[in-house]
């Protein structure tokens, strides 16, 4: 029997002994080997957590030559959307009971996301969820994904590796729409930066739905995600008193809309309908409650997940993409048209 009372954690032999079975049973049963029966497996998980035994992940990677252990390569940002993305991959894989490494770059360039994706190979990651959502970044990811089995989360669909992302462009033709059926004329587009995928896939979708309507599409205002350029734009959009509806490429900016379009005494709905996009777990609070599309950050992850972990079981077939629908969320910053 082992001693409980030992100062030292227990180890295999010591899980073994108390399960009256053999070093290689509890070996199997750590490493989730098939041919175990329930009844010695449930034998061996009792004296597992009598013992409070903890395996060597070092030693069972040695034997398994699996470290349970992926790579995520993400940048610094305070921006609701990619630090979501970040999270929700981060839970998925936990979940799926592996851990964790986190590259975080202050820049998202093509030469720093091959040297993090090599940093990581080094460390014997099985594989790599990349959080790319600059265009930039598309033509590197393939040469990265030479390096180790690598999935892009948010990234295009010419990355030419799996990807998973949230179907941008479906977001913003149900904002436009949402806005057209209102009976508003046109939608005027305040944009994020044009090196953001997330930002051009915005601004597809809205371009398209104006011009599948028949409406006029007018020229967009290109903010970087701030409050503050929303409000910039939001000025320039509070002088023409055609301007009825503004689809914001972010919530940030259309916080920013709402506070110049305030100022210049044009109320919000009653004379112009603004509707968002991501969500943010301020939108409800805003004057007024703010309509947007909602992303689902956590499906994201999981998704993002299941393409890798696919990837690491050889699954056949060529790479796959997931597009997941987002969710308009309709709350009181728009409203039928103000008559004219």
């Amino acid at each position: 029997m082992a001693d409980h009372g030992s100062s030292n954690p227990p180890i295999m032999a010591d899980v073994a002994q108390l399960a009256g079975v053999s070093h290689q049973t509890v070996s199997r049963v750590v490493n989730d080997h098939p041919n175990v029966s329930a009844r010695t497996r449930a034998r061996v998980l009792a004296a597992i957590a009598e013992l409070g035994y903890r395996p060597n992940s070092a030693a069972r990677t040695l034997v398994t030559r699996r470290s349970r252990t992926l790579g995520v390569v993400s940048f610094e940002s305070t921006l609701y959307g990619p630090a979501s993305m970040l999270h929700g991959i981060e839970q998925a894989a936990r979940n799926a009971d592996f851990f964790v490494s986190i590259v975080s770059l202050r820049a998202i360039t093509q030469r720093a996301l091959l040297d993090a994706v090599g940093r990581l190979a080094e460390q014997a990651v099985e594989g790599v969820v990349v959080i790319a959502p600059h265009i930039s970044t598309n033509d590197v990811l393939a040469q990265a994904g030479r390096l180790v089995p690598l999935v892009g989360a948010g990234c295009g669909p010419t990355a030419g590796v799996p990807m998973a992302a949230i179907d941008q462009r479906a977001g913003a033709v149900a904002a436009t729409r949402h806005l057209l059926d209102l009976g508003h004329r046109t939608v005027h587009h305040v944009a994020g930066p044009a090196t953001w995928l997330d930002a051009v896939g915005r601004a597809d979708g809205w371009r398209a739905t104006l011009t599948e309507a028949g409406a006029a599409v007018p020229e967009t205002l290109t903010g970087d995600w701030s409050a503050r350029s929303g409000y910039e734009a939001g000025r320039r959009l509070a002088e023409d008193p055609a301007v009825t509806a503004v689809f914001c490429a972010n919530d940030h900016m259309a916080l920013g809309v709402l506070r110049a379009l305030h100022e210049a005494g044009r109320r919000v709905p009653e004379d112009v309908g603004v509707v968002g996009f991501d969500d943010i777990p301020e939108a409800a609070y805003f004057i007024p409650p703010l309509s947007t599309v909602r992303q689902d950050f956590g499906e994201l992850g999981r998704r993002s997940l299941e393409l890798l972990v696919q990837r690491l079981g050889g699954s056949p077939g060529p790479p796959g993409n997931v597009l997941i629908p987002p969710e308009l969320v309709v709350r009181s910053s728009a409203r039928p048209a103000p008559r004219t």
